[in-house]
């Protein structure tokens, strides 16, 4: 079995946590500047694919793609990085200032990733302006309008789309997460299809995305500003991105299997040192007395002795 529990996922997502606030620079940017391009590939795919199936279900079907080729390669997503780094720094395993460097450089290395294929996806559907947008271009103008249009509905509609950058990037990160709960390819691949369906089936706002398809719109005609990317929906997206990755993925998932301290073995008792024995007192060694035989043998005989003088 390839299944890996809860409790030792959260141990996977500090460890992950801590490799990425690590991260050297050079890395960040090289992994963000990579994953931003990928998601603008899995977006297009997804809205050709809507604009050829009029079905947008099925665009979400195809969009975990690019998702998946971020995770098993290892890339840097700032999204997923809101709910991994706070973790690993309430867990001590990473600074605050290690925190704020890998968003920012995450954050703008992905924006440039998403640029360049933005950039690139224009000349390529109107050969460098040679040939009048098809359905497909039509379609990224209309969602890039279509983004930037919150503020008509005043306050509310700053807050309707503060929520769903909250629903999106509860379920971006679960992605991540869900990913980690197989240690097999195929097992990463659909754990962690079924949530990025799930945001992107939705419409939620991603600010990933967003830094592709509304430039795209804008390089492709869309008539909307710089200002209006960024204060109708960049800011406010990428601001509930991060409360829904950090709390509702992150800290809920840390708070909920956070790895228990192992209970230090008690010390074993030293042993017992036994006392010396006392010296053994002296022992007498009693010689026993000649035996009286022996003493009467020994001694003359008197008659012999006057024998021997009478006959001398």
């Amino acid at each position: 079995m390839d299944y890996v529990a809860p409790s030792k996922v959260v141990s996977t997502m500090l460890d992950a946590g801590a490799a990425k606030a690590a991260a050297s620079l050079r890395d960040l940017v090289i992994r963000g500047f990579l994953a931003g391009a990928l998601l603008g590939f899995a977006t297009s795919l997804a809205i050709t694919t809507t604009v050829q199936t009029t079905l947008p279900v099925a665009g979400a079907v195809i969009f975990p793609v690019g998702f998946v080729m971020i995770v098993l390669l290892g890339l840097e997503l700032v999204t997923g990085n809101f709910a991994l780094l706070p973790m690993a720094m309430l867990d001590k395993r990473a600074t605050f200032w290690q925190l704020v460097r890998n968003f920012g450089v995450v954050f703008f290395a992905n924006l440039a990733g998403s640029l360049f294929y933005a950039w690139l996806l224009s000349i390529s559907l109107t050969m460098m302006g040679s040939v009048p947008p098809d359905a497909v271009a039509n379609k990224i103008v209309a969602i890039a309008h279509a983004k930037t249009q919150f503020p008509q509905y005043g306050l509310a509609g700053l807050v309707g789309v503060f929520v769903r950058s909250i629903l999106c990037n509860w379920m971006v990160c679960l992605g991540v997460v869900m990913a980690m709960t197989s240690t097999a390819t195929v097992g990463k691949i659909v754990a962690a299809w079924l949530p990025i369906l799930v945001f992107f089936a939705h419409g939620y706002e991603h600010s990933v995305v967003n830094m592709f398809v509304i430039p795209a719109g804008m390089l492709l005609g869309a008539k909307v500003t710089f200002a209006d990317w960024w204060l109708k929906n960049q800011l406010p997206v990428t601001a509930g991105n991060f409360v829904g990755g950090c709390l509702f993925t992150g800290m809920a998932l840390y708070f909920t299997h956070k790895p228990k301290p192992e209970a230090a073995a008690p010390n074993p008792a030293p042993p017992e040192i036994a006392a010396p024995l006392p010296a053994p007192a002296p022992s007498l060694i009693l010689v026993p007395d000649p035996p009286v035989l022996e003493l009467l043998a020994s001694e003359p005989d008197p008659a012999e002795g006057s024998e021997a003088t009478d006959s001398a």
